[in-house]
């Protein structure tokens, strides 16, 4: 789904759905030690976890670019330029929930 979006907002969605999936997949391994201490897994979450790194990373960058071309085609002689060939605002990645996103994790040790 994340790949077939036209818009940042629908991507954002579908990323969402994956980053909640994965959320469970790492409770249910909470729940099972051997599985928590196999080393494949461990891998796994290292590869997950440098993966989610990289996609916040590319939002940043995308958002960064964006509001770059938006002040370019509201200023000075760029927005001539911007207004003949009819240049409109982009939208930003944004998340859906922002102040669940801020939240710090808990962790808590049996």
């Amino acid at each position: 789904m994340a790949m077939q979006a036209h818009s940042p907002a629908e991507m954002a969605k579908a990323e969402n759905m994956i980053r909640d999936t994965l959320k469970n997949l790492f409770a249910v391994a909470e729940a099972y030690p051997e599985l928590k201490a196999n080393a494949n897994f461990q891998q796994l979450q290292s590869q997950l976890h440098e993966l989610e790194n990289n996609i916040e990373s590319a939002r940043r960058y995308y958002n960064a670019v964006v509001r770059d071309y938006d002040t370019l085609i509201e200023s000075f002689p760029s927005n001539l330029i911007a207004s003949q060939f009819k240049f409109q605002k982009e939208e930003f990645f944004e998340l859906e929930a922002p102040a669940e996103e801020r939240k710090a994790p808990r962790v808590s040790f049996p």
